[in-house]
This record gives C-alpha cells, structure tokens and sequence, in this order.
C-alpha cells in the first residue's frame, strides 16, 4: 500500500491523475458514516510521528512500518489513496521554511492547497497567520488535518473540500503548494490558475518540491525563484526512493500591464 502510494504521488502510475481521484473518491467504506468513525479509524490505522522530519517540532498522525496498511494491498484500503498520512518532501521543506522565517505568513491570509496532512497550514498557524484555509479534495484529508491541528495544541483550520482549481480566486496574500507537481495534466491547472491569483490579487506563491521530473521539466520553473534548499533526513530519503533533498521555490510571475 505505501509502496503504490509514493509511485502514484511521484507520477509513475499509468492513470491520470484527475481519472485517478474520481475512481478513488467513488470508494467508500460502506461502515463508516460519520466524522467520528473516521476518526476512530484514523487513529487504529496511524501513528503520531513528531521526529525524522525537517519539522520535528509539529507532531502529525503518518502511517509508519508499524502500521496495518504499510504493508497491505492497495485495495484493501477503504477510501481515496491516503496521500495525507505521509509527509511528502516539499510539504516538509515548506513547513520548515515558513517555521525559520515567520514574517513570510504572520499577519497574512494564507491557503494551503493541496493540504495533505495539513503541516504546511500548521507551520502557517504557528508563525501567526492572521486567516488560514486548508484545502484538499479528499474528505479524509480534511479530518486528518483537523485532528494533526488539536495534536500541535492548535484549534482545526477550516478545510475545504472542492477542488478550487479554475475557480475565481480568493483575495489569498500567500498560497502554500508542497508537492503538487507530480503529473503533467495537473501541472498546466496549476500554472494557469496561480497566474490568475497573481494577476487578480498579487496574491505571492511559494511551491516546495524535491525535484520531481513533471515540476523540472514544466514551464513553470522558469518563472521560479529559489528561496531555500533542504537536505532530507536519512529515514525520508528511504521512504522516497532517492529523493535526497527538498527546495522552496516563489513564483516570480509578472503581468503584463
């Protein structure tokens, strides 16, 4: 199950990633009805892990060696592939960035898109975000999110669920993207959009990547500026086959007047 997790997020399944996500969120686990069960679920199916990161000071509930599903087949799995129970390199390097520069989202109204495991918007809280709104289209997500908010002290960010891709964006002073560029189709969405949150509200955009082949070779790395570059720990750069390090990247897209 993890195995096939990480392949998928780093590009190497067969699907398309949008074709992908609508199988998955067609799934359901027919026994689980209500927050708390995911919950409850969660809970037996994870373990909180506060160290082997770039973040060791946010504690996050991850799926680990010693958890049912590391090791389980992939449709066994109740729900869309759990993209929020591991802390993906560039998720990793943006949480850190933000944790050593505060002034980058204190005071600021700040998404986080494509949330996962919400320690990119935790990492945005804890620096003083003045409005924080996570969002990913997997409703577990959502509940992931909330429950690593109440472990880290912190009282749940508001999550959205839709896919706010395209859509007319929010007066955002700062958007959050770790690891979003993993498939090419999703990528040209992203460019097009940003630049129109750009364009609309000077809205600033920081993306954490690990050099992932669909973000080096795509348009959008040209318009980008280096901010910050991270070595991985050692457990990281295992679980990710290779990747050895992480970057930071601004959006340096200017338009036209």
């Amino acid at each position: 199950m993890y195995r096939r997790t990480i392949l998928c997020f780093r590009g190497q399944d067969t699907l398309n990633a949008f074709q992908r996500g609508m199988c998955c969120l067609m799934r359901r686990y027919v026994s689980v009805r209500s927050e708390d069960d995911i919950k409850n679920f969660i809970i037996d199916n994870t373990e909180i892990v506060s160290a082997q990161s770039l973040t060791p000071e946010i504690s996050l509930r991850l799926f680990t060696p010693t958890c049912r599903f590391w090791t389980e087949r992939p449709e066994s799995w109740p729900f869309p592939d759990p993209y929020w129970a591991i802390y993906w390199p560039g998720g990793q390097a943006l949480a850190r960035y933000l944790l050593n520069n505060p002034e980058v989202s204190g005071g600021r109204k700040v998404l986080d898109l494509g949330c996962g495991c919400g320690a990119s918007a935790i990492a945005a809280k804890l620096t003083g975000a003045s409005r924080i709104v996570a969002n990913d289209i997997d409703p577990i997500a959502a509940v992931a999110t909330k429950m690593n908010c109440e472990l880290n002290n912190l009282d749940p960010l508001p999550c959205v669920t839709d896919n706010i891709i395209g859509s007319k964006p929010d007066d955002w002073d700062l958007i959050l993207l770790g690891d979003m560029f993993y498939d090419e189709d999703l990528a040209d969405h992203l460019h097009k959009w940003l630049q129109t949150c750009i364009t609309t509200h000077g809205t600033q955009v920081l993306i954490g990547d690990p050099g992932r082949a669909q973000f080096e070779g795509h348009d959008i790395r040209k318009l980008l500026h280096k901010l910050a570059h991270f070595e991985l720990p050692d457990s990281v750069k295992d679980e990710n086959y290779g990747l050895t390090n992480s970057t930071v990247w601004c959006y340096n897209y200017k338009p036209d007047l």
